[in-house]
Formats: structure tokens, sequence, C-alpha cells
């Protein structure tokens, strides 16, 4: 088995960063061969509607673009596991895992019926990370979050999302102008909640690369 696990946070040790980690060490523990990747290391960008893909005499599932990306997602589609982490920006996950997402599924997209060109099966962990306590998650972003990992269902394997809630931004509340949070509070809330996602990504890493 191998697994794909993807860091989409600009920060490579806080917290998003330490749920992919733990979710790497749950695949490990089944077997699995894992990779591990910082997406904010590499230089990237979005669908450039080159359609190459597209092309009749093209190999299918493979992005053309010339990039850091592009040998990637072969690896990614050449896996058995996919765990991607992200924190939430506005109510969305990072520029660079939503430039992921359109280079991975719309080159496996077909535009001959609207189904999926990809014959494998490629099971699917999406760990969101987020300011947003459980009541404000459920009630304003559950639906839309779980509507847009949707389009991971043309990877023919298990979806899964898991959400980090009210997570701590920095170490120090006092040295920022973040006088809407409660950084004591928060601090508590961590203390408390975040060893049990630590807990559950490492379970999910496991599950999803057996």
């Amino acid at each position: 088995m191998k697994t794909i696990v993807i860091n989409a946070s600009p920060r490579r040790k806080f917290c998003t960063a330490q749920i992919m980690k733990e979710a790497a060490k749950g695949a490990e523990s089944v077997g699995a061969e894992v990779e591990y990747i910082d997406l904010y290391k590499l230089d990237l960008h979005g669908c450039m509607s080159c359609l190459i893909c597209k092309k009749a005499d093209q190999e299918r599932c493979k992005c053309y673009w010339k990039d850091e990306l592009s040998p990637i997602i072969e690896r990614i589609l050449d896996a058995d596991c996919l765990l991607i982490g992200s924190p939430i920006y506005f109510g969305e996950p990072t520029s660079h895992y939503r430039a992921l997402l359109e280079r991975l599924i719309f080159c496996v997209l077909s535009y001959d019926g609207f189904g999926s060109y990809y014959e494998g099966k490629l099971n699917v962990g999406l760990f969101y990370t987020m300011n947003a306590p459980k009541e404000y998650y459920e009630n304003m972003m559950k639906k839309d979050l779980e509507s847009s990992a949707g389009v991971f269902n043309m990877l023919n394997g298990e979806v899964r999302i898991y959400p980090v809630l009210n997570t701590v931004q920095v170490k120090d509340y006092s040295k920022y102008a973040m006088s809407a949070f409660d950084g004591d509070a928060k601090k508590a809330y961590k203390k408390e909640h975040f060893p049990i996602d630590l807990e559950n990504a490492f379970k999910i890493g496991a599950e999803l690369s057996k």
C-alpha cells in the first residue's frame, strides 16, 4: 500500500502539520509506504486550462503542465490512499489545496461522458483545521465543505472528512491584535481536545491505508 500525505498549510510545524504527521504515522503503522509533502514548498498553481489532458491522442489521468505538482499528481494516482490537511480560510481550504484539487480531478474527469477515467481505487482522508467552534462549523460550514469534497468520489474510494475545531492560531495572543478571541480559553480547549484529534488522525490514517 502507498499513502501520500499532504500538508496544504503554509505553516509546516503548526496544528495542520501536526495532524498530518500523526495521520502519516497511522498509515505507517499498518505497513503503508508513506510520502509526506509540504505543499507550500512547491512551485505550483491551479489548472491552466491547457486541455492537453483532454486531447484525443494523450494518455488519460495525467496532468501535462510542467511544474512541481504534475509528478506528484502521477504519484497520487499510483497510490492507494491520499491524506490531505488544510486550514480553512474564509470558509474554504487554502489556495494550494484548491490548486491541487483542480489539477488532480480535472485530469481524471471524462468529457466523453462526464464520469471518471480513473480505474483505480484511492481512499481519501480530508482533515480541515479551523478557528471556528463546533456549532459554527456544523451550522455554517459542514454542508459546503462536504459538498466540495464530493469531487473526490471520482477516485472510486472511500472519502472521509475530519474537522479539527477551535484551533489555536498563535502561541501568545497578547502579542497580536486578536482581542475577539479568548486566548486562554482556546488554549484550554486545545489541551483537552487536540490530543483526541491527533489520536483520530492516526486512526483514520491507518484505516484508510489498509
